[in-house]
Parts: structure tokens; C-alpha cells; sequence
């Protein structure tokens, strides 16, 4: 790896593939597959790697370039950005990536400098910036920040939303479901916080619902197998609701460890829609959040800011609930 500030031949070594590939990855010239570009796209982002702006011979704000400001913290932001990057291609732009490190004044600085480079027509920052430190002068490209993530990339407002929890508990309130469980995550996560709430606010809605309590853990699989070998013998029948699908995958081998059927005895509930769900036995209910429309939709509206023209309306929620075999109707 050079010592210097990392080049193309940098991420072509690093992603194993030729300069010619990240080229085309980042410029969305050329035919790759998705996932060659999206492999790219994330070692760039890792690397810290950016074009050399001072470079180009055309300084214009009709560059068809992009630039997306990330980090390498998470699988969250890989996906986010993959999707960002897709729109921008679809849309005829070609993407910058940059990594950038520091305080959020730091980030915002970074986030003016590129807006007003002349070399990209926009900008989309994955990462928190100073609102008020934004302002730009007329000629500075549109900046469109996304509000979704925390500094440390992790889920928050419109991603960290668990209304569908209420949804989820009450199906299974009427499937005459009446004892259940919070297996949760790490509280310093908004969204492992927005899922307690709901379910707290949910099962205290119905008098004759008992909750065992909500178990405040890590995302693992391990929580979830040490929350049900602590339970009473007489817990079930129980429904089970995991903050993760990580963690339901350990509820139910927890379950499995003491012969108690799932779902005969205890249901179980995840959230993310992870590939594994749909192999488990018996496939895992959960609710899925689509990461990659998010970034596609974050990059639709800083291309919709470009071409002064309204930003478009999401055609479908971000988060949807997938029922499974995990989930049935309470044992007689």
C-alpha cells in the first residue's frame, strides 16, 4: 500500500481487480457486475481514496460527477452507499467517494470544500454535519445530508423507526398470543431503544397481555440463547420478540436447548430481514429494512436538487414485515 494519499492502482490491488474496473466503477462507464462495482466502490471508501481534483482540466459544475461523503465504519453504510451509487448511475452520474474522519465541524468543512470544488454537481454526505455550517456561496453544487445515520454510521430517525413492532405485537395479540418477551440490543443504539419502547408501549396497551420483560443485551445470537435458558420452565407458551435477527436465531437455539418447539411452544420475531432468516428452521419472521433504497433514495433527491426539479415521492416503505414460519397461532 503507497504511504502517500492512496491512488487507483491502490484500490485496484486492494479490490483485486484491474485499474480499468475501478475506473469504470467509479465513473459508471464501461459493463461490470453490480457486485464487481459495488466490492470497488467500498474499497475506495475504506482506502480514503478520491480523484485528484486539482487534476482535471475542466473545472465546471458540469462535470456528470457526484461526490458521496462516508465512512468505513459499517455493513449498514456498504449498502447505502451501493445503493447511492446505482441511482447516481442509472441517472447518468458517475461517483466520487470520500472518507472522511474528524469532528462534525471537521466533516462539514469537508463537505463545503467539495460543494464549492467546482468538479462534482452535488454532494451527499452519509455523516452528520453542522446544519448552520453548510452555507454556501450561489455558484457551490446542492448538498444533500442525510439525517437516517449517526456519527458512527449507526441507524437513527427515519431507519431506527420500529412503528411496525405495534403491528407485529398485535397480530400476534390477536392470534391469542398473551405472554411475551423483549429480547433487545445494546441500549447506547437509537434503534435498539425505538424497538423496546414500541414494545413496551404495545404489550401495556392490552390488560390481559403479561410481558416477562424486556432483556437489555448485545446483537448476538448469545443473548438471545442466554435470555431463554433463564426463563421458568412454566415460560411458555411464550412469544418471543428479538431486536435483531441475530438474536432471534439465538432465542430459538436457546429454545431448542431446553425441547421447546418453535412455534408450538414459543414464537419468535426478528428485525432486518437477514439472508439466514429464510433458511432457518423454521424460517425466521421478521421485519426487513431495504439500506440500499435508502441510499438510492438519498442520491434520487440530491440528483432531483441538481436539476432543480421537486424531489420524487418513495414508492414503498423502507421497512416491511415478512411473515414466516416462526410465527402461529398460540397452543391450545
Amino acid at each position: 500500500m503507497s504511504a502517500s494519499r492512496p491512488n487507483s492502482h491502490d484500490v485496484a490491488r486492494a479490490a483485486g481487480v484491474s485499474q480499468s474496473t475501478v475506473s469504470y466503477a467509479l465513473s459508471g462507464k464501461g459493463t461490470i457486475a453490480p457486485r464487481t462495482r459495488e466490492r470497488v466502490l467500498a474499497v475506495a471508501a475504506e482506502l480514503g481514496y478520491r480523484p485528484n481534483l486539482a487534476a482535471r482540466s475542466m473545472r465546471t459544475r458540469r462535470s456528470g460527477r457526484v461526490a458521496v461523503v462516508t465512512s468505513t465504519a459499517a455493513e449498514v453504510r456498504m449498502s447505502m452507499l451501493s445503493g447511492a451509487a446505482e441511482a447516481a448511475v442509472e441517472a447518468g452520474y458517475a461517483v466520487d467517494t470520500h472518507s472522511v474522519s474528524g469532528a462534525a465541524q471537521d466533516r462539514t468543512d469537508r463537505v463545503v470544500e467539495l460543494a464549492r470544488s467546482g468538479q462534482v454537481e452535488g454532494v451527499l454526505t452519509f455523516l452528520p454535519v453542522v446544519p448552520d455550517g453548510l452555507t454556501t456561496d450561489d455558484g457551490a453544487a446542492p448538498v444533500v445530508a442525510v439525517t437516517a445515520l449517526d456519527e458512527r454510521m449507526r441507524s437513527t430517525g427515519e431507519l431506527a423507526d420500529a412503528s411496525l413492532l405495534a403491528d407485529v405485537i398485535a397480530a400476534l395479540v390477536d392470534a391469542r398470543h398473551r405472554r411475551f418477551l423483549h429480547v433487545g440490543g445494546p441500549a447506547d443504539f437509537a434503534s435498539a431503544r425505538a424497538r423496546r419502547d414500541v414494545y413496551v408501549a404495545e404489550t401495556g396497551r392490552h390488560d390481559d397481555v403479561e410481558s416477562l420483560g424486556e432483556i437489555v443485551g448485545t446483537w448476538s445470537p448469545e443473548s438471545g440463547r442466554e435470555a431463554i435458558l433463564a426463563l421458568p420452565d412454566d415460560a411458555p407458551p411464550l412469544a418471543v420478540i428479538a431486536a435483531n435477527d441475530h438474536i432471534a436465531l439465538g432465542v430459538m437455539r436457546g429454545a431448542s436447548e431446553r425441547g421447546w418447539q418453535v412455534p408450538g411452544d414459543v414464537v419468535v420475531t426478528g428485525w432486518d430481514g437477514a439472508t439466514f432468516g429464510a433458511y432457518t428452521t423454521p424460517a425466521l419472521t421478521t421485519i426487513t429494512v431495504d439500506f440500499r433504497e435508502a441510499g438510492a433514495r438519498a442520491m434520487r433527491r440530491l440528483i432531483a436538487a441538481i436539476r432543480d426539479e421537486p424531489a420524487p415521492t418513495p414508492a414503498a416503505p423502507l421497512q416491511q414485515i415478512l411473515w414466516r414460519e416462526s410465527t402461529g397461532p398460540a397452543r391450545s
